[in-house]
């Protein structure tokens, strides 16, 4: 049974891991796990400029995102699927404000390798933002 939108809100909200899906050149799938943030109208991603995933979305901006419900949870999962736009503002202000819940202390043990991402993260200028605009989502 799929999810009413307001619950695929109150989903794609929560503290997640995302796996990215997106196409080789040969069109095959490439499957990847991904921080994001759901802005009720759009998925933001971030990533450091020219790695696989952003010469993959500029050749082809097809993509999805799949985040389930860990184990011991009920059965549930969305997938929005849709184009990514590869925008040079944003990905780092994002991926400093990410790295603040997914980070988090009382989640996330290894504070002397989050605190050193963190400090990296802080004095680089090589993020991009990736903004994937959903055609269709589908839930369960």
């Amino acid at each position: 049974m799929s999810l009413t939108k307001a619950e695929c809100d109150a989903f794609l909200k929560e503290l997640r891991i995302g796996t990215l899906c997106t196409l080789n050149a040969d069109g095959s799938p490439n499957a990847i796990p991904i921080w994001y943030h759901w802005t009720g109208e759009k998925i933001h991603m971030f990533t450091s400029r020219g790695t696989a995933k952003t010469k993959r979305l500029a050749r082809d901006p097809r993509a999805c995102l799949s985040v389930a419900e860990p184990v011991g949870g009920p059965e549930s999962w969305v997938t929005v699927e849709g184009t990514v736009e590869l925008l040079e503002e944003g990905g780092k202000e994002l991926a400093l404000s990410r790295a603040k819940h997914y980070y988090d202390p009382n989640l996330y043990k290894d504070t002397a390798r989050s605190g050193k991402t963190i400090a990296h993260w802080e004095q680089s200028d090589d993020f991009v933002l990736l903004e994937l605009t959903p055609t269709r989502i589908r839930s369960e």
